[in-house]
């Protein structure tokens, strides 16, 4: 068993974690055979092929008539000439790709073959020996190998950086799937990422945003030559607007690095190749080359930064409108909006946001003498937990554009308190039909009588089949309500037909998966990402009955108070004004003055206000759960 796991961790690192998987968490769901980084105290990127005119944001384009992605940035610019000459990084060469992939297998590889030596030498010492190995023993050689292992690939990535970066973020992220020891020796590279200088920053922002004429002071009054952190695909600096753009003004500058679209294209290409000989290997849990062409496709998008902005207002917008009353609401997470005048393909200034990612928000927490497992701590979790279940629920089921890229890198815990969801590099519009389909699935579980129930169980299962889930030849009847249960409720006790809730579980259903749909993968690592902070919390959640209300209101719109979204607090009441409106309003407001009133109490009352309401949500989901099983 260890060997079984030890291995698909190495081999996820070979082969970028499965990337639109284990980010999350969702470890097989890429394509199973047969289918970003954090900063500190900033704002993100996000990426999709849409039209700033959609947002009425206006873009530079200074940027629009020379260069492509492959050859980046090559010159001063054209609006004012640059305070130091600064060289820009050339594009990578074919051949300069083939040494990359040449470097990142020859260490790879052997990490690979070394685990299946340790199985070999444990199988010769068991089987062949006649030697007892103690559970003791047998755990000191992993661990021992973990080290070696860990120290190696940690060594080839900061050799190699590029698109391998996104292999260590990934595993770095995911303390719940991966050895200690991985996750240590690769948590570096989720922050600060070897930054390219300040004047060759200066020099790409001097390119994109001057106007023929320009300064830099003309825009920028102050600009941090340290990047508040650096990604593989680009760094953000704190800065100060001038008044000509509507400062003083705290805002941040997300920076691509030039010529970095051809280097991790090229990395991606070299990994296809390398993977579509072993399509048909049995010994892969997946099929590796179809889930680099649908990375390929993912990691296009992130160079554009336009379409990032829109992205980016098109989110604000569906989750800051109340979907009962269609008035404007404050959203549940804080969500950066770009500057307007100040967007262009490779350089955005948005909003600034004040705070640490989620990922060190328990560091943080031990600095400021916060107990990071007491009330407090205990108290910001549930209200994360809300947040994110709130968000991703009216994104996905409301509109079908959501963020595509959640993880502990991209959720900030803001200094007043508040939480921000930052990094929109990828997006992700799902179809109508599998909108809906997704709605149904929501109801199905969230309505069923028990989880053996076996009319329920058909009905899930149909409903998952219908959204592309397609199964082994020899899965078990309940296998696909299976997969749904596991995916979308992590209240369940026991999953239908004895399968295993631990996705690594050589019986978990998700082992059943012969193909899944790409919609379903993006649309998965958000709820394994909300499924992995409800389990650290000890909090039974499942996103079916949470987001259940708003997949009825997808299913019949009818059953909404104003018709849907952008309906407004006049439809159908004749322009009048509703009592419910304002109480929503009022209440909004309120909670808002609350929780600033509590952070200014002293510490000793702050954390016993917190355990009061902790204790009382607690006592509320005890009863709520013996009112559902009462039902039942």
């Amino acid at each position: 068993m260890m060997f079984q796991f030890t291995s698909t961790v190495v081999l996820a690192a070979a082969f970028v974690g499965v990337g639109v998987g284990f980010v999350d968490g969702f470890a097989p769901t890429a394509i199973p055979r047969s289918a970003r980084g954090g900063g500190g105290g900033l704002v993100g990127a996000a990426s999709m092929t849409a039209s700033a005119d959609a947002t009425g944001t206006f873009v530079r384009g200074a940027s629009d008539g020379g260069n492509d992605g492959d050859e980046g940035v090559d010159g001063a610019g054209a609006a004012v000439e640059a305070e130091v000459e600064v060289e820009f990084p050339p594009a990578s060469s074919p051949v300069d790709r083939l040494q990359r992939a040449a470097k990142f297998w020859s260490s790879a590889l052997p990490i690979v073959a070394s685990y299946y030596g340790i199985s070999g030498e444990l199988l010769v010492r068991e089987k062949f020996l006649g030697e007892t190995v103690t559970d003791a023993q047998r755990q000191q050689l992993w661990d021992e190998q973990h080290e070696r292992g860990s120290a190696q690939l940690a060594s080839t990535i900061t050799s190699l950086k590029g698109f391998y970066v996104k292999t260590a973020q990934i595993i770095a992220s995911r303390q719940d799937l991966f050895p200690e020891q991985y996750t240590e020796a690769l948590s570096g590279f989720t922050d600060n990422l070897d930054p390219m200088t300040a004047e060759l920053a200066r020099a790409v922002v001097t390119k994109e945003l001057l106007n023929r004429g320009e300064t830099f002071e003309d825009v920028f009054t102050e600009f941090d030559e340290a990047p508040l952190g650096s990604a593989s695909v680009a760094q953000v600096h704190r800065a100060v607007l001038s008044e000509k753009y509507g400062g003083p003004r705290e805002v941040a500058v997300k920076i691509q690095r030039p010529s970095i679209e051809s280097k991790l294209m090229g990395d991606i290409a070299n990994l296809k190749a390398l993977a579509k000989p072993l399509r048909e290997v049995e010994a892969l849990p997946l099929d590796y080359y179809t889930v680099f062409v649908e990375l390929e496709k993912q990691l296009g998008d992130e160079f554009d930064f336009v379409a990032e902005a829109a992205a980016m207002d098109r989110i604000y917008d569906s989750v800051g409108r109340d979907p009962a009353t269609g008035l404007r609401i404050e959203p549940p997470l804080v969500l950066p909006r770009p500057v307007p005048g100040l967007v262009s393909k490779r350089v955005l200034v948005m909003d600034y946001l004040q705070g640490v990612p989620l990922s060190r928000a328990r560091e943080e927490m031990e600095k400021k003498g916060i107990d990071p497992d007491g009330p407090e701590a205990k108290l910001f979790g549930r209200k994360l937990l809300r947040a994110l279940t709130d968000v991703f629920g009216r994104c996905i089921l409301g509109t079908g554009f959501f963020h595509a890229d959640p993880h502990p890198g991209n959720i900030f815990v803001l200094d007043d308190g508040r939480v921000g969801l930052i990094d929109f590099g990828q997006v992700k519009q799902i179809s109508g039909r599998n909108r809906e389909t997704l709605a149904k699935v929501m109801v199905a579980l969230a309505d069923r009588v028990g989880d053996d129930d076996p009319d329920d169980l058909a009905t899930i299962g149909d409903l998952a089949l219908e959204l592309g889930v397609e199964l082994n030849d020899d899965a078990k009847d309940e296998a696909a309500a299976a997969v749904a249960m596991w995916l979308f409720d992590a209240s369940v006790e026991t999953l239908p037909g004895g399968y295993d809730k631990g996705e690594l579980s050589p019986n978990s259903p998700v082992k059943e998966l012969q193909s899944f749909p790409q919609d379903l993968v993006l649309v998965g690592r958000s709820s394994i990402l909300i499924k992995g902070l409800s389990s650290r919390l000890g909090i039974p959640w499942s996103l079916a009955k949470e987001w259940a209300p708003i997949a009825r209101e997808v299913l019949d719109p009818s059953s909404a108070v104003n018709g849907g979204e952008g309906a407004g607090a006049t439809a159908g009441d004749g322009g009048r004004v509703r009592f419910r409106d304002v109480v929503v309003t009022l209440r909004s407001w309120g909670a808002g003055r609350a929780s600033v009133a509590a952070r200014r109490l002293p510490a000793p009352l702050r954390s016993r206000l917190a355990s009061l309401i902790v204790k009382r949500q607690e006592r509320k989901a005890r009863k709520d759960s013996l009112d559902g099983k009462e039902q039942q």
